[in-house]
């Protein structure tokens, strides 16, 4: 059994900036338990990311649920399904588009 597409969404904004999202089902794994795979990143212009929130199981001292800021590594992020994750992750994307911080 392969990998589905369950969510993907991009755009570029007028300042340059843009998101790519996706998410996609996958086997459950030890790496994956819930079946779920997904990287939402905002990124400048030039490709600094601002914003990424993903589920790759490689950071140690984080949670497997984790975002990344343009500091590198952040922190833990609470997840409660994909629908929830996405609406998070747009409303992150706009807070700092507004200037405000994480």
């Amino acid at each position: 059994m392969g990998s589905t597409v369950i969510y993907r969404d991009t755009d570029v904004y007028e300042d340059g900036s843009r998101y790519e999202m996706i998410m996609t089902k996958i086997p459950e794994s030890d790496e994956y338990p819930k079946g779920i795979k997904y990287r939402f990143q905002y990124m400048a212009d030039d490709g600094q990311t601002l914003l990424r929130f993903d589920n790759f199981p490689d950071h140690p001292g984080v949670d497997r649920h984790h975002y990344h800021t343009s500091d590198g590594v952040y922190d833990d992020i609470e997840y409660t399904g994909p629908k929830e994750h996405v609406q998070k992750f747009y409303e992150q994307m706009d807070a700092l588009r507004s200037g405000d911080q994480l």
